[in-house]
């Protein structure tokens, strides 16, 4: 069982439950890439100040044997609640993407949506994106609509994620 360490500034108690390092699974698709299955580990800092540190790293898995096939997505970035519910992440990537969310928190659930996406010259078309994050039956789900390479807004990838202590 996950507890919360007492230390733990009042500004991001509403997210401390996503405290720790999390491992799993999950599906990425989209109409212009083949669908896969991938391993995801993320881990969720803090640092004593109102905000969480979040890494995420994700490779690509062979569908019959489930071992690692190659490197996928890596994003880094910081968690900032606000009042009233509300909340921002902050995510680089190095495909040189860099997205602010915002959104909605609430016990164990978190809904965002971009509110600004910046790209390099040299970086992929990339408009906008949803996510959402829940903690069912003690594991980190979360589902992630992307608008991107032409493509309106659509399911693109879904994970479900275990604390590893």
């Amino acid at each position: 069982m996950f507890h919360l360490d007492v230390d733990i500034p009042e500004a991001i108690r509403p997210l401390a439950w996503l405290l720790g390092h999390w491992e799993g699974a999950g599906v990425v698709g989209y109409p212009t890439i083949e669908s896969a299955h991938f391993g995801q580990e993320i881990d969720v800092t803090h640092d004593g100040r109102g905000f969480l540190k979040w890494e995420s790293r994700a490779w690509i898995l062979d569908s019959e044997s489930g071992q690692k096939v190659r490197p996928a997505a890596v994003e880094s970035g910081f968690w900032r609640p606000q009042e009233n519910g509300e909340v921002e992440l902050l995510l680089v990537h190095p495909t040189g993407i860099v997205e602010m969310y915002v959104g909605t928190m609430e016990p164990a659930k978190i809904q965002l949506r971009t509110d600004a996406v910046v790209r390099s010259p040299h970086a992929k078309e990339y408009t906008g994106a949803t996510r959402l994050y829940g903690l069912v039956e003690s594991q980190l789900m979360w589902v992630m609509d992307m608008a991107a390479a032409g493509q309106p807004l659509q399911s693109h990838v879904s994970a479900t994620l275990k604390r590893v202590e």
